[in-house]
């Protein structure tokens, strides 16, 4: 059984209202952190080793270090909660059943930055969570952690919950700010960082649910103790939303360092696969990552034990590994078919793409069609590689991470399942059953791609 940090209390009865998270040691960190210097805490943070569990994977206390506290400006600390990659839904989890443990975050990390004004932007199609946020924050206040001269500190937060349009774009750090301002949220251009130049100028920091959870442990135990935890860079504990063919889906706390094959297959968490069916491919970190083929998912291309970490999910590059993302954990067994399932995901990204840049708004549309022209029946031998060269053009020619996004689950798709591809291009007839995997998988089918077709 592995180490809980997050969801240790996820079961005790009554654990979302006040009075039984104070009783379970509640608010503990405020206490301690308020007498600290705010730099102190920053250090542990930075100490502890935490990375951003958004999906980039950037050190916590580094971006906290960041912060312009030299222009005498207001800061802010803004928690995306715009829980936008399809396959993850591991913030929602945090923030319906333990909302206090997020609050007690807020409140800790901002006196960390120094911000008197913070916000939980949380996605519009999350209202019932943002009610429980809501009642949660107005306990929070009656108790006395939020508002003016916090327990006698001197220190004055208030916090607010904004409810974004339910755009993907948002979860972008400076689209949101930009919908938080009352703006469209399209992406800025960086620099300036929101660390020098943010919410209405301010200095401002922008960090995931999870992320924020994690800093009362950190304070309570420190980030030396934080930092044994996990393997090597990848330290501490992870929530991964696992999701797809799979006996146990749900969301998980692992000890980061674990073998991929342990967390698909161990009754503990992923319970192997359902109906016994054989693994296909798998997506480990939400829909912007690349797919891996099952040869690659319990091992490395280097014959090594994958592991659930950054780096072991990224060893062999995009060419032979994926990433680890917003642990957005999807499994495909022999009855998935690769390129609708491809161009499903293009879908979702042609749709959320804000349009700014032309690359990503012409170029997801064009993934999109030549995607369903393959799986409807009528594609040309040439719109593999027109694919190919599209998610090429995107790929890092926008302002923000979402054409990058939108090209590495095509690329992914094409570099390792391109006889798929090919099996639709060239036996139109086979596919038109929606579920022509189901009865006849891939692996019976694939020697039809060496006939010569008429």
């Amino acid at each position: 059984m592995g180490r809980k940090i997050l969801l240790d209390k996820i079961n005790i009865p009554g654990i979302k209202t006040y009075e039984v998270y104070r009783e379970n040691g509640g608010y503990k960190s405020v206490e301690k952190a308020l007498t600290m210097q705010p730099d102190d805490i920053t250090e542990e943070v930075k100490a502890s080793g935490l990375r951003g569990r958004g999906g980039a994977g950037f050190p916590v206390g580094m971006k906290w270090s960041f912060i312009d506290k030299k222009s005498g400006k207001p800061r802010h600390l803004v928690c995306n909660a715009d829980e936008s990659e399809p396959g993850t839904f591991k913030d929602r989890f945090l923030m319906e059943y333990i909302p206090h443990l997020l609050i007690e975050g807020m409140i800790t990390s901002s006196f960390a930055l120094g911000a008197n004004l913070s916000y939980i932007y949380i996605r519009g199609e999350y209202m019932w969570i943002y009610k429980i946020l809501e009642k949660a924050i107005k306990e929070a206040y009656a108790a006395g952690w939020l508002g003016k001269n916090i327990k006698g500190s001197g220190f004055d937060l208030d916090l607010y919950v904004h409810v974004g349009a339910g755009a993907y774009i948002c979860g972008e750090e400076t689209a949101l700010i930009e919908s938080l301002e009352g703006k469209r949220g399209n992406p800025r251009i960086k620099p300036p960082f929101p660390a020098i130049s943010g919410l209405w100028a301010n200095p401002t920091v922008v960090n995931n649910v999870e992320s924020i959870a994690a800093v009362p442990w950190i304070v309570m135990n420190g980030g030396a103790e934080y930092a044994k935890i996990g393997l090597e860079r990848s330290t501490g504990t992870k929530l991964i939303s696992a999701s797809g063919h799979i006996k146990n889906p749900g969301v998980y706390e692992i000890e980061m360092g674990i073998t991929v094959e342990e967390f698909m297959n161990s009754d503990e968490y992923c319970g192997g696969m359902i109906d016994d069916r054989p693994l296909k491919a798998l997506v480990p970190g939400g829909s912007s990552v690349p797919i891996l083929p099952a040869h690659l998912i319990y091992k490395t291309a280097a014959g090594t034990d994958r592991l659930m970490t950054y780096e072991s999910l990224s060893d062999g590059g995009f060419a032979t590994g994926s990433m680890l993302g917003s642990g957005g954990f999807i499994v495909y067994n022999d009855t998935t078919c690769i390129v609708r399932n491809t161009w499903n995901f293009s879908r979702f990204y042609h749709h959320e793409s804000c349009g700014q840049c032309t690359p990503c708004r012409e170029g997801t549309g064009w993934l999109e069609k030549i995607l369903w022209r393959i799986e409807n029946g009528q594609g040309r031998d040439e719109d593999i590689d027109l694919l190919w060269n599209i998610q090429s053009k995107i790929e890092g020619n926008t302002i923000c991470p979402l054409g990058d996004a939108a090209s590495w689950p095509v690329a992914a798709a094409i570099r390792h399942f391109r006889e798929e591809f090919e099996y639709h291009v060239r036996f139109p007839e086979k596919i038109k059953d929606r579920n022509h995997y189901e009865n006849e998988p891939f692996e019976k089918v694939r020697h039809l791609i060496g006939k010569q077709t008429v």
